[in-house]
């Protein structure tokens, strides 16, 4: 039996790589590719999703209230784990203060001091995850931990996000060479 775990990263694989030329959110070029949202989005992959990553969270005995990032790649991971937990509420980080209405910039879940989860889809350089990090310690949230689906493994993203998450913990739940492998695997057992 294949573990959740084991079909997210197929499926990410399968759905989410692309090999070719491709400009990142960076200003960087890239000879690989990996859309999250092709999976996050999917039915299944929704599901494994935030199986996933509340498995993570529990495993490392992180106590949240919510969990919450910034928009649009964080958005299908936060309501696939507030489904899947039944009772980690979600909120969304806007890039900037809304201009009408109530201006906020978190929206959803919004108790001062809670214990909250930061997550994003992908981790480059981490400016995203970062900006979600900022946004939710001016709101003062408490943040226990910070989380992304794949980490790229370059352009020192990682040491970015572990930098502004002090002293939170930063997790990912995959890396590119992972699926990088995975696709090779895919592709060499389909074609043997």
């Amino acid at each position: 039996m294949v573990s959740p775990r084991q079909e997210l990263l197929r499926l990410l694989a399968t759905k989410s790589f692309r090999l070719g030329e491709f400009k990142l959110a960076s200003g960087r070029t890239s000879d690989y590719y990996i859309d999250c949202r092709t999976t996050t989005l999917d039915a299944r992959g929704a599901q494994l999703t935030g199986r996933v990553f509340l498995d993570e969270i529990e495993a490392r005995g992180w106590k949240a209230d919510a969990i919450g990032g910034l928009t649009l790649g964080a958005d299908p991971v936060v309501v696939a784990v507030a489904v899947t937990s039944g009772t980690i509420a979600g909120f969304l980080v806007r890039k900037a203060e809304k201009l009408h209405g109530t201006g906020q910039r978190i929206e959803g879940f919004q108790k001062k001091g809670a214990p909250v989860v930061i997550v994003d889809d992908v981790c480059t350089t981490g400016a995203s995850t970062i900006q979600a990090i900022v946004a939710a310690r001016e709101f003062e949230f408490d943040i226990v931990g910070v989380m992304c689906l794949v980490e790229r493994e370059e352009a020192g993203g990682r040491e970015a996000v572990e930098k502004s998450a002090a002293p939170a913990k930063f997790v990912a739940l995959f890396t590119a060479s992972e699926i990088k492998r995975e696709h090779a695997a895919i592709g060499h057992s389909a074609s043997g």
